[in-house]
């Protein structure tokens, strides 16, 4: 029997998602959870009548706890399944996708592995910034949680598969890191790429130059220095 819901997410989150989930089922047991602390103390008796939802959440849930929940775990990952992993909107915007989009999937061991339930896909316009990308990923990643919400809490038996599958390369931190070292050699194009994906950099990445043993950081501004390269070219 599915008594309780487990979501996982950011504190900021966390209230509406627990909001929606109780109007879908008022009688149904939310537990709110931030970090992979507060998930390990969940008793085993909880996870074994629990299904846990997880939202833009960078915590990885471990298989033991996956395997100890009775109704499963169901992930909402802000980007489309061609870019799994971390960082979905940067590296949309580093590789100059002209499409993005919004994937729920059933947790598995290995991250961003699972069935696919549902996708939203939509198009984005050429130099979008991450910020106006993320903001555009978030919308349709709650719209995506509000339409499955109702199943999610009151249907024990699992969603329904999608015949989708996860492509590309998984971004993860060793990539971003590698990302963020800008090598001496960069072509202007590339360098106006990597700035703006990787200029505010995520989980704390920062662009950087290494220069005989010295490591420069690239200071923040509001505005770029110079014009990006397009604008240069356009220019000579």
């Amino acid at each position: 029997m599915l008594q309780t819901i487990i979501v996982l997410s950011g504190p900021v989150e966390c209230p509406v998602l627990v909001s929606r989930i109780q109007s879908c089922a008022p009688f149904v047991r939310i537990v709110p959870v931030s970090t992979l602390e507060d998930l390990l103390v969940i008793p085993r008796d909880v996870l074994l009548n629990a299904r846990l939802i997880g939202f833009a959440t960078p915590v990885i849930v471990p298989g033991m706890v996956l395997d100890a929940l009775g109704h499963g775990a169901y992930n909402f990952h802000p980007g489309p399944p061609s870019l799994p992993g971390l960082c979905p909107a940067h590296v949309a915007v580093y590789r100059g996708e002209r499409r993005f989009g919004v994937t729920a999937h059933k947790m598995v061991a290995r991250v961003d592995a699972g069935p696919i339930v549902d996708v939203s896909l939509f198009d984005i316009e050429p130099g979008i910034s991450v910020h106006e990308l993320e903001k555009l990923s978030y919308r349709e990643l709650a719209l995506l949680f509000w339409k499955l919400s109702p199943q999610l809490a009151t249907q024990p038996a699992p969603l329904d598969e999608l015949p989708i599958g996860w492509s590309g390369e998984k971004s993860n931190r060793r990539l971003l890191a590698e990302w963020s070292a800008v090598p001496l050699d960069v072509s202007a194009e590339e360098l106006d790429r990597r700035v703006a994906a990787f200029g505010i950099g995520p989980f704390g990445s920062t662009l950087s130059v290494t220069i005989h043993g010295h490591r420069f950081l690239l200071e923040q501004t509001a505005q770029p220095i110079a014009e990006p390269a397009e604008a240069r070219a356009a220019a000579g």
